[in-house]
């Protein structure tokens, strides 16, 4: 038997498409306060866009994203493909993705004169929250509010040299029949996010991991109160 000289972790660089869809309301010049939309595990940005339509205000512009880790998930109908934002194997670079994906958007749609880039929120749910709260902790300059429904936050929220104070204002939801989070994480949460956010508030719901409507009017109320 041969014996080999190993080389391991060997790298190359290739250019990956990312996709998200764009709604914008009728009628209504820019530019626009923007909700970026931000789709939970094993979903995707159709369903995240069918969300932030049903919370947004009027004169709001939508930009619902796409993760780039796309997996085959069971439903009663079959396997179908959903998304996913981070990986086990080397997370940084899935995070610096997500960051590049939203500096690139907000960029974008400021060029083109679509976004207003002093009102722009993140809208995140599941897993979408803990990445969005690090971009909003890595460019605080850049978001102006933050939604984050059934996620946990940041391991690093108090050590991460990176996070920078953030005036966004902030609303986290979550619920109390959790199938992921229990009462006791949520609350952990809570007091690490109030610690680190001075204009931050929650609210728990009768709800399990889900986006219910009694949550919908809360986020409608917050983004026209606001952002409008």
């Amino acid at each position: 038997m041969s014996e080999f000289e190993v080389e391991t972790d060997l790298e190359t660089t290739a250019t990956i498409k990312l996709y998200y869809d764009l709604a914008l309301p009728k009628d209504s010049s820019g530019p626009l306060p923007l909700l970026i939309a931000v789709h939970g595990y094993g979903a995707h940005k159709r369903h995240m866009m069918r969300e932030a339509k049903l919370v947004v205000p009027d004169g709001f512009a939508i930009a619902s994203l796409q993760a780039p880790y796309q997996h085959f998930r069971a439903t009663p109908d079959g396997y179908r493909v959903g998304f996913g934002w981070l990986t086990d194997f080397r997370p940084a670079e899935s995070i610096a993705l997500h960051h590049r994906f939203l500096l690139e958007v907000i960029s974008g749609l400021s060029r083109r004169g679509i976004a207003d880039p002093s009102r722009v929120i993140l809208y995140g749910f599941s897993q979408a929250a803990a990445v969005n709260f690090r971009f909003a902790l890595s460019f605080p300059d850049l978001v102006t509010g933050i939604v984050a429904v059934c996620g946990g936050i940041p391991g690093d929220l108090e050590t991460n040299p990176a996070f920078k104070d953030s005036p966004a204002k902030t609303l986290y939801i979550f619920g109390n029949d959790d199938e992921f989070y229990s009462n006791e994480k949520f609350a952990e949460f809570d007091r690490r996010l109030r610690d680190r956010l001075p204009n931050y508030r929650s609210r728990q719901f009768a709800a399990k991991h889900e986006i219910t409507n009694e949550m919908r009017d809360e986020i409608r109320a917050f983004l026209a109160g606001d952002f409008q």
